[in-house]
């Protein structure tokens, strides 16, 4: 959400940063509903103080004897009634539709992200890790033989149709170490708050992280209303919809294991092979709020954090900032983290990590109270995947596989496995 009086303040400068995005300019659109429901609100105050005024001078004239100014006034004021009662209902719907426009506005880039279209326009800013040099041709994750008896997608097909996946044995084990090991070096090392949360949510807390109402069609709706979570984001985030909290409070950091949901409407014919897509999966989210002096830097710790899993996982990663072109609806600046998966012979994101500014706190009406006081402001929100569970099962299998199908597992991994350090061939863990 925006801020309506940056818009008229500076139409211009507005205009641009949204075209950097590749958006239509939109100040001129925003600007003449705001004039209209501003004379609307206006007219409606003039008219009460009218009815006002009119229904003091009804006493006076009643008292005085005057019959008609007595009549003349109670039609004014009956007059004055409905036409404020006109102009009220003409300014709210009015505000509707200008609260409308701007929810799906995408936030404006900050001035340091690079132009581009999309991500081959995108800017790679460092590396880690060497990929490994394999003595054979290495295969994807579920062409190893190892995995194929713990990840079976014709059962999966069967239960609930394509992209899903039905997980057991070594390989559940796998993901599950996974899921433990992120959450736990998050509480531990990187000081968030362990947090578990609803992955139904009403349709206001979706609105106020930006999924609605533009990307309604990416998330599955319950019969009821409800939605299901395409991301624990919108739980963590929307802890503090509608609060103004003081700033001693701040910052709060959230780390959250959960299921998410996703239709993937846009992505028809991608990545349908093996567990890369799916329409649902796990992911250890990273949830910042804080003051806005502090948004920046806390976008580059949260990064750390993730890179930090990778890291320890020995998995090589590229870190990249994304184009205007590239960025998602509600991101001032992201930086995607992608792994190396040498059974495509590439680097593929496993993590995003944005600063949303105060984009997504105007929509959730939440704000801090300054500490030297003063007028409460909007706080700044962040989120981050810390990582996406699958992805990184696909890239610890990818990178440990050996010639026999087998899987060498990362020493970080060890004790969260009970000792155990490969999958074998046959699919169990030793």
């Amino acid at each position: 959400m925006h801020d309506i009086r940056a818009i008229r303040e500076n139409p211009e400068t507005w205009d641009a940063a949204l075209s950097r995005r590749g958006a239509e300019p939109m100040s001129s659109a925003i600007l003449a509903l705001d004039a209209d429901r501003r004379a609307a609100i206006l007219a409606a105050e003039t008219a009460q103080a009218d009815q006002n005024k009119a229904s003091k001078d009804v006493g006076k004239a009643k008292a005085s004897g005057d019959e008609a100014e007595f009549e003349r006034l109670r039609a004014l004021v009956a007059e004055k009634k409905a036409e404020v009662a006109e102009m009220q209902e003409k300014a709210k719907a009015l505000d509707a539709q200008l609260t409308d426009l701007l929810l799906g506005v995408p936030n404006l880039p900050l001035a340091e992200v690079p132009d581009g279209a999309d991500e081959n326009d995108n800017v790679e800013i460092r590396r880690w890790g060497e990929p490994r040099s394999f003595d054979f041709a290495p295969k994807e994750h579920y062409e190893l033989d190892g995995v194929k008896p713990g990840m079976d997608f014709e059962t999966a097909a069967k239960l609930s149709g394509s992209r899903f996946v039905l997980l057991s044995g070594g390989v559940a084990r796998i993901h599950r170490a996974l899921a433990q090991f992120m959450l736990d070096t998050h509480v531990e090392e990187h000081g968030l708050a362990e947090t578990w949360t609803p992955v139904l949510v009403r349709p206001e807390m979706m609105y106020g992280t930006g999924q609605l109402p533009k990307f309604g069609e990416d998330s599955y709706e319950t019969t009821n209303g409800w939605w299901l979570i395409p991301t624990s984001e919108v739980t963590l985030t929307n802890i503090v919809n509608g609060l103004t909290v003081d700033e001693g409070y701040l910052p709060r950091r959230y780390a959250a294991h959960s299921q998410c949901f996703r239709s993937e409407a846009g992505s028809a014919g991608r990545d349908t092979a093996g567990m890369l897509r799916q329409h649902q999966f796990e992911k250890v989210e990273m949830v910042t709020v804080c003051h806005p002096d502090k948004s920046l830097a806390e976008h580059e710790r949260m990064t750390r954090c993730a890179e930090t899993i990778l890291e320890k996982l020995g998995l090589p990663y590229r870190t990249v900032v994304l184009c205007t072109g590239d960025m998602g609806f509600g991101a001032q600046k992201t930086h995607d983290i992608e792994v190396w998966l040498p059974g495509q012979n590439t680097y593929r994101e496993i993590s995003s990590v944005s600063t949303c500014g105060d984009f997504q706190a105007r929509r959730m009406n939440a704000r801090y109270k300054p500490a030297e006081g003063g007028k409460p402001g909007f706080l700044h929100t962040l989120n981050g995947s810390g990582l996406a569970v699958g992805r990184a099962l696909i890239a610890v299998l990818e990178n440990g596989q050996q010639a026999d199908g087998s899987v060498d597992l990362p020493e970080a991994l060890h004790p969260w496995l009970r000792g155990r350090t490969r999958l074998d061939a046959s699919g169990n863990l030793v």
